[in-house]
């Protein structure tokens, strides 16, 4: 009888943890605009790889520049839309916290990155962006799905051996490419699964709900 009652209390403590879990998960995120930026990264990598490209590091700097503006007005539009929009937010500041938290590392990547180009130091940015990318997602670690989390350390291991791997050059497309490219998609994937399971939830919830007429 006692273990019965310790296994109640139990599964009671997981379905609260559960439900702790599911109310402070961060949903301003689309998993759509991340797969935009994927394809924006795989069409930066096609065009950069060409042969009609000269192996200029400025130019090469310029081309994922613009990879990066279609990504962050993607990826940032589908934020504001949620803000604006959704009626569990109600235009409430506090709930684009989980985004802000982001920012120190994407501000730090941004920092590094003007320092290493004003030394001429081009070939360290694959590594760095992919690092500093893979910390502002780990950072998400208790506010979106678990999957992202291991996208984010995926970021960071490739990063890694970017930064240590020797003959990584920024003019040659592919490391960069690769990884962005498999990054946001497998990002993205992990978004709409999880938006997918959320709106079959609030479905079955409206059917199971009783009728009072």
């Amino acid at each position: 009888m006692i273990a019965h009652h310790i296994h109640d209390a139990l599964a009671q403590v997981r379905t609260l943890r559960a439900f702790l879990i599911e109310r402070n998960r961060f949903k301003g995120y689309s998993g759509r605009a991340r797969i935009v930026a994927g394809f924006a990264a795989l069409a930066g990598t096609l065009a950069l790889g060409s042969e009609r490209i000269h192996a200029d590091p400025w130019l090469h700097l310029f081309g994922w520049g613009i990879v990066l503006a279609v990504g962050v007005a993607a990826n940032y539009a589908a934020l504001l839309y949620w803000f604006l929009f959704d009626p569990e937010v109600r235009r409430n500041p506090l709930m684009l916290k989980p985004a802000l938290d982001a920012l120190p590392a994407l501000a730090a990547g941004g920092v590094l990155s003007l320092a290493l180009v004003l030394k001429g130091e081009f070939d360290l940015l694959f590594g760095v962006w992919m690092c500093l990318y893979g910390l502002a997602q780990v950072a998400y670690r208790n506010a979106l799905p678990a999957g992202i989390y291991r996208v984010g350390v995926f970021y960071l291991v490739a990063g890694t051996v970017c930064l240590l791997w020797p003959g990584i050059s920024f003019v040659e497309p592919w490391p960069m490419g690769l990884v962005f490219v498999s990054g946001e998609f497998a990002g993205g994937a992990v978004l709409m699964k999880d938006q997918c399971r959320r709106t079959g939830e609030v479905k079955v919830e409206g059917q199971n709900e009783p009728d009072n007429e």
